[in-house]
């Protein structure tokens, strides 16, 4: 008999007289969609998780920007080849703020209009410190293995 610590919720038998009902997990990829621009204009890349909050804490630490802007500095730095959707741009955003990394405050944008203007916070600057090394590691190490023959 196997271990009942080992158990896992299927094997667990339901209380007598409970009625078993059929639970479905369903794992998903967490990721951020970014069109990607270019040769193919019509590819998206799912990024893996925390590379658009990365993209946004470096684009930040240029300097205060609004949401806009934000996504225009990616896209520019790209050289063109990123294109972040409001969708999935302002999700991000207030995620971000709401962990403290980055913080907002009303301002007049250069037409003049209201917008929500975005900079880092010291936290933001250790986390955007933390993830770049981190993106680093990961680059190079995707790399050695992508060199082999």
């Amino acid at each position: 008999m196997p271990n009942e610590s080992a158990r896992t919720p299927r094997d667990t038998p339901a209380p007598r007289g409970a009625t078993a009902l059929p639970l479905h997990f369903y794992k998903t990829l967490v990721s951020s969609p970014v069109e990607a621009q270019g040769d193919n204009m019509d590819a998206r890349l799912d990024l893996p998780q925390g590379t658009l909050d990365l993209l946004i804490l470096k684009s930040l630490s240029l300097g205060p920007q609004h949401g806009w802007a934000v996504s225009e500095r990616i896209h520019q730095i790209s050289q063109a080849t990123l294109a972040v959707p409001q969708g999935s741009l302002y999700p991000a955003l207030h995620r971000l703020e709401r962990r403290g990394w980055i913080k907002a405050k009303w301002g007049a944008s250069d037409n003049n209009r209201r917008a929500k203007y975005y900079s880092l916070t010291a936290r933001g600057r250790a986390q955007l410190e933390t993830e770049e090394d981190a993106w680093n590691r990961l680059v190079a190490a995707v790399g050695l293995v992508m060199k082999t023959t």
